[in-house]
């Protein structure tokens, strides 16, 4: 009789164990690419391979203003001067910066749509890809810009050229707390960018790229009920938020991690993120007491991330995808370290 019921508790353990095993859900995996010159180094395959990845989202070229102000073009498009690994699949992003929008009519944004594919068809051969099957539009659209981006990606849905490709739309944090006013765009799919969550161009010692506190004021108890379903963008990335008399003036491309750590050149203020500047430094265009903060993302705010995520999308699949591709970039993030976050979802 014992040996009956130990038997009994052995395979019901494995049954529990098995179906715990079975029913975990797999994620599909990629990077974005957010350079004007696609050319991947050893240290880039390296990771592409290591997480397994099956997309890369290729940025093909913003979508701005002139010089003049009046007429939307093409920004710093994308060279290929190598093609894409057959295996990885390549979504086109194209950025759209939703202030063109406060000068176009349907007709001009129509018109706009008819210029925007065959330039993506076109930068796709250059990749060595015969197709793609989904088009990615990133824009941080506003109350009074919502409606003509959602008119954008309505009308490139009906275009035959894309009779068989996805249209998939980035989405912020604010526009799925604020969801009355954000609207809802009209995609079947969409990319929720999990950072630059906190005021970049207020002064003081927060990181602006991600932090628990904004992350839970924007997501607990709205991710969940979000209608559409939802892929998750997560940050590699640092910068350098520079201010001057405690004033934002922007973010410094002109400055390592090496340098600000240089104390013949800063003074750390303890116990915060924040550099002041003890000279001139003109390569940067920077003065003599000008703050800099510096903003990263370490392991641990990745893995709080992905399991507060997890709890809030319940099981659901989606694609983990990283920002972005870059060997200076995944110097900061070992490739086991990316298989641990991916593994918390």
């Amino acid at each position: 009789m014992l040996r009956k019921t130990q038997l009994f508790l052995f395979l019901l353990l494995f049954t529990s164990l098995f179906f715990i095993c079975c029913s975990k859900t797999s994620h599909e995996t990629g990077f974005y690419f957010w350079k004007t010159v696609f050319q991947l180094d050893t240290v880039e395959n390296r990771s592409l391979e290591e997480i397994k990845a099956q997309s890369i989202y290729v940025r093909i070229m913003d979508i701005d203003f002139d010089p003049s102000g009046v007429q939307a073009v093409p920004i710093s498009p994308i060279t290929f001067t190598q093609t894409v690994p057959k295996e990885l699949q390549v979504i086109p992003v194209v950025f759209v910066n939703q202030r063109i929008f406060t000068e176009m009519d349907s007709l001009q944004i129509r018109g706009l749509a008819n210029k925007i594919v065959p330039f993506i068809v076109a930068k796709i051969k250059q990749a060595g890809k015969e197709n793609f099957k989904e088009l990615q539009l990133d824009c941080d659209w506003t109350k009074t810009s919502r409606d003509k981006f959602f008119y954008l990606l309505n009308y490139l849905q009906q275009l035959p050229a894309l009779k068989d490709i996805l249209v998939s739309s980035t989405l912020r944090l604010h526009q799925v707390k604020n969801i009355v006013t954000s609207g809802v765009p009209p995609v079947r799919k969409v990319m929720l960018m999990c950072y630059n969550m906190g005021n970049l161009r207020q002064f003081g010692p927060q990181n602006s790229i991600i932090n628990q506190k904004d992350l839970k004021t924007y997501l607990s108890g709205t991710l969940h009920k979000y209608p559409i379903e939802t892929d998750i963008a997560l940050p590699l990335f640092q910068w350098f938020v520079v201010f001057r008399n405690n004033n934002y003036i922007g973010i410094s491309k002109h400055i390592s991690e090496e340098e600000i750590k240089d104390a013949s050149l800063f003074t750390h203020n303890p116990n915060t993120n924040l550099y002041i500047l003890t000279k001139d430094l003109p390569k940067a265009n920077l003065k003599k007491d000008d703050i800099i903060r510096f903003e990263s993302v370490n392991q641990e705010d990745l893995l709080q991330t992905a399991k507060f995520l997890k709890g809030e999308l319940k099981g659901k699949e989606h694609r983990i995808i990283f920002y972005h591709l870059d060997q200076a970039t995944l110097a900061n993030h070992s490739n086991a370290e990316l298989q641990k976050i991916i593994a918390a979802f």
